[in-house]
């Protein structure tokens, strides 16, 4: 079969790399489209996969709208072009596209149906297949959703998809030994981020203030950084971040994505945003797992507070390594899951409520 895969954010190509390789060696051929991001390019590039690129996305809601149009049409052109029979990704076009062609699509998504009002209407009812995680159960609008056990940070950080490689500390002169923290910020102009907050200036810098005694901080973000912040900036290749971060003592910052991939490599999290609450998977990585801890910005000093208690705690790696056992015993190698999923062409999983099916992709 020919595979579509279209990517519109540099993490989607983390979540499809590892599927795209195993649909290969099993004679697959699978294309890439993706959008005018130089980090998703980079990706893309350092993986080997060759790709279509489609024009820059905007951030006004008229230029939005306008390019949607555009990359809908653009990538009707290359099913026809490939003879593509299922499209894959977290993904608009491909499900708009899937409504007027013969190619089947199967949309991931792992965000709940109220964060992302214009998605839920005009997206995931689209698409012929909607892949969720079971912390989504019965929460989605659309009722033959396809839950998973795991999250889709785990296609790509299961243990065995994924080993950290240490070689990334030499790079950046970090000791083995030595405390790290890793801060990522955003900008929040996606469409479901109208009205959002993440962490002021100001609260950076007091995060800044209370990291500094116990060790070095890198800092990762979006796009510009400010002038205060310039002298923590990150600088390190895209691909190695994850195996930075899995060294790292703790991580902070006002990404949801990166939040959940600090805590299923075991690595404690601190989330500051409008969304903490409001986000299933990472409400049951807190509160099934412990694995991370959010706050909303009027609740910062808590986040603080909760900052210094874990500074203080001697065997803070070895807790959360626990807490990450944990998890994986209850989670599966999702790739193994979603590659099974596409490549029987699966509408729906009768045996989802039965664990034995699960234990095939452990």
């Amino acid at each position: 079969m020919n595979f579509l895969i279209d990517i519109g954010h540099p993490a989607h190509v983390h979540y499809y790399r590892n599927l795209a390789v195993d649909l290969e060696k099993k004679g697959h051929q699978v294309f890439w489209t993706v959008k005018e991001i130089e980090v998703a390019k980079r990706l893309l590039d350092h993986y080997g996969f060759k790709y279509i690129v489609l024009p820059k996305k905007s951030d006004g809601l008229f230029g939005k709208v306008w390019k949607q149009l555009l990359y809908d049409l653009i990538i009707f052109r290359v099913c026809i072009q490939k003879r593509i029979n299922i499209a894959i990704g977290t993904s608009v076009s491909i499900a708009h596209v899937s409504k007027i062609s013969w190619v089947k699509s199967v949309v991931f998504d792992d965000d709940d149906d109220d964060v992302q009002p214009l998605v839920t209407k005009y997206v995931n009812p689209y698409a012929d297949v909607l892949v969720s995680p079971e912390a989504l159960s019965g929460k989605r609008k659309r009722k033959d959703t396809i839950y998973y056990p795991g999250f889709h940070e785990l296609a790509y950080l299961h243990p065995k998809r994924f080993t950290p490689d240490s070689n990334v500390l030499d790079e950046l002169g970090i000791n083995s030994n030595e405390p790290f923290f890793i801060m990522r910020f955003n900008v929040f102009k996606a469409h479901h981020d109208v009205g959002i907050r993440g962490l002021s200036l100001e609260q950076k810098l007091r995060l800044i203030d209370e990291l500094k005694p116990y060790g070095r901080i890198l800092i990762t973000t979006e796009r510009n950084i400010e002038p205060e912040l310039k002298q923590y900036q990150l600088v390190v290749s895209p691909e190695k971040i994850h195996s930075l971060m899995a060294f790292a003592t703790i991580f902070l910052g006002d990404s949801q994505t990166m939040t959940s991939e600090a805590a299923v490599l075991g690595v404690p999290s601190l989330r500051c945003n409008s969304f903490a609450g409001r986000i299933s998977y990472l409400e049951e990585e807190e509160h099934r797992y412990g694995l991370t801890y959010a706050f909303k910005p009027e609740n910062f000093e808590a986040l603080v507070l909760k900052l210094q208690e874990m500074l203080q705690l001697t065997e803070l790696k070895v807790e959360w390594q626990l807490k990450r056992s944990k998890m994986l015993n209850e989670k599966i190698d999702v790739t193994a899951f979603w590659a099974w999923l596409v490549e029987n062409n699966v509408r729906k999983v009768e045996e989802e409520s039965k664990s034995s099916f699960w234990t095939k992709f452990k």
